[in-house]
Order: structure tokens, then sequence, then C-alpha cells
């Protein structure tokens, strides 16, 4: 029998979703205006925040069933960030208000400066009616 090997780890997601916020973080820095494109692409930083959140569950619930715990605790402080900045991007997209976004952004920006963009990877469906998902939620 031959062994099973898993090709989409927390580590390959997480880097995935962050690659997608990086890339929507520099389209975003070149919107003269808040347009639909540019909600979808707010509210796909969102989703993209909450799947990193999830991401960091599955790795940290790993390292502790093998004993790993200081190792567990430290990655989650590491990411901490990840949830409240997700349930901010939501409120100010959410209840519309749009001139707090920059400011969000801009917060959220050094985050992904490791992450180099030479070329644009993501297409425009990637957030295609992100925004409306994101309403429908609450």
């Amino acid at each position: 029998m031959s062994r099973v090997v898993n090709i989409s780890t927390p580590g390959k997601l997480r880097d995935q979703q962050r690659r997608t916020i990086a890339e929507a973080l520099r389209l975003l820095m070149y919107k003269r205006s808040i347009d639909q494109e540019a909600r979808d692409m707010a509210a796909t930083i969102v989703f993209s925040l909450r799947e990193i959140a999830k991401s960091i569950e599955v790795t940290t619930a790993a390292w502790e069933d093998r004993d790993y715990y200081l190792k567990a605790d430290r990655f989650r402080l590491e990411w901490e960030w990840v949830k409240p900045t997700a349930a901010r991007l939501q409120e100010v997209i959410t209840k519309g208000r749009w001139a707090e976004l920059p400011e969000v952004l801009a917060q959220l920006a050094p985050k992904f400066a490791d992450i180099s963009i030479a070329k644009m990877t993501r297409t425009p469906d990637t957030w295609e009616s992100a925004y409306q998902r994101l309403v429908k939620e609450g």
C-alpha cells in the first residue's frame, strides 16, 4: 500500500489566503473610490482572514495532540490579530462605514509586506459577489 500525501496542509492553505489578501490589498491601494469591485475585494479579505483563523486552530490542535503546548501557544500569539481584524473589517463593510476602510487596510498591510507580488495570480472572479455573501451573513 502506498503512502497518502496531503497536499492541502493548513500551512499551504494559509499561504494561499495570505497571497489572496496581499493581491487584494495591492489592488485596493490603487482604487480612487469605493466601487463594487472594491467592496468585493474588502469582503474577500474578511473571508480569507477567517480561513486563516481556521487554519491556525487546525495547526495548533495537531501540535497539542503531540504535547507541543508551548509551540502552539506561541503560534496562537503570533496570529492573534487575525480574528479581531476580520471582525472589525466586517463591521466596517456591513455597516457601510467606508471612510474607515483605508485605516483598517493600512493597519493590515504590514502583516502582508513579506509577500512579494511580481505578477497578479488572482483573477477578478476570486472576489466576485463576496460583498453580497458577507452582507447576507449579517
